[in-house]
Parts: C-alpha cells; sequence; structure tokens
C-alpha cells in the first residue's frame, strides 16, 4: 500500500522516522518532501500531497509540521480529504474507526517520535466502522460536490448597508 507523507522544515526528522518504520511496516512510502530542515512554507508540499491522497496516488497520507496545526488545515480544504490531526492513539483510532480519516496530522514539536510512530500504527491499522459513521461521511462528501441540503446561513445572504 502506498503512503503519501509531506513535511516542512519543522517536520522533517519526524518525517523521515515515519517513512522508515512505514518502510518496516511493508507499506510504500511516497514522499512530497521536504528534503530538509531548511526553512519552506507547508503549502509547498502539503497541497500537491493532499491532492496526491484525494486523486488515489496514495491510499492514505501523513503530512507532519511543526505543531501538526497548519497541515491540517490545508489538507483539510481540498475536497476528498478528511484530515485528521492526532496527538494520541486514542484520536487516531477513532479519526479511522468513525471519521474514515485518510490523512493523519502529526506536530513534531508536540508529540514525541515513539508516540508518534505509536499513533501512525493504530491509524493504519484501524478500519472504518462504516453504519451511522458512513451516514456522516456521505453528508461531507455531498457537501463537499455542491449538494449540501443545509440551508445558507443568514451570514452569506447578508447585504451591505450604505
Amino acid at each position: 500500500m502506498k503512503i503519501v507523507v509531506a513535511s516542512d522544515h519543522a517536520g522533517f526528522q519526524l518525517k523521515e522516522a515515519v517513512k522508515a518504520f512505514l518502510t518496516s511496516q511493508g507499506y510504500e512510502p511516497v514522499d512530497f518532501g521536504t528534503t530538509s530542515e531548511d526553512s519552506v512554507d507547508y503549502p509547498d508540499y502539503g497541497i500537491p500531497a493532499a491532492e496526491a491522497v484525494a486523486r488515489g496516488a496514495g491510499a492514505r497520507g501523513v503530512f507532519v509540521c511543526g505543531s501538526g496545526i497548519g497541515m491540517s488545515i490545508l489538507a483539510n480544504k481540498i475536497p476528498g480529504i478528511r484530515a485528521a490531526l492526532c496527538t494520541t492513539v486514542k484520536m487516531a483510532e477513532f479519526s479511522r474507526s468513525h471519521n474514515d480519516a485518510n490523512v493523519l496530522v502529526l506536530g513534531e514539536r508536540i508529540v514525541d517520535k515513539d508516540s508518534a510512530l505509536e499513533i501512525v500504527k493504530v491509524w493504519l491499522s484501524t478500519p472504518f466502522e462504516g453504519g451511522r459513521h458512513k451516514r456522516r461521511i456521505e453528508k461531507i462528501t455531498a457537501y463537499e460536490g455542491g449538494q449540501s441540503a443545509y440551508p445558507p446561513s443568514p451570514q452569506s445572504e447578508r447585504s451591505v448597508i450604505c
């Protein structure tokens, strides 16, 4: 199974550890960079990586930045991506079993390496439960496709008063 990986400079060391772990577990990491700890902008690596997951170039993705927040925000802008920033094994388990997350996001400055690798292990091995959770994912997918069943919010119809 191909797993897309990406990081910025602040997540580079953990991304490299994740790549080695994935390889040791029989996965094929597809590295979208970065390639060093030299300062870079996380969207330059995270957006192409998330687009690759969305189009099926990898079954799932693991993205890393300093806090995990930036990569999480940008990944969730890509239609078809359900990125989960996880700091515990339980979060990783629920992100898969309840939310069918296809991108795991980690913060190198937040989670130590051993904990992060355990999170990756649990995240990759936890199946999606389906059932009532499937209905919720289908609502998100419909919304992304412009098929929202929800009425516009009052803020979206606000007129400008001159």
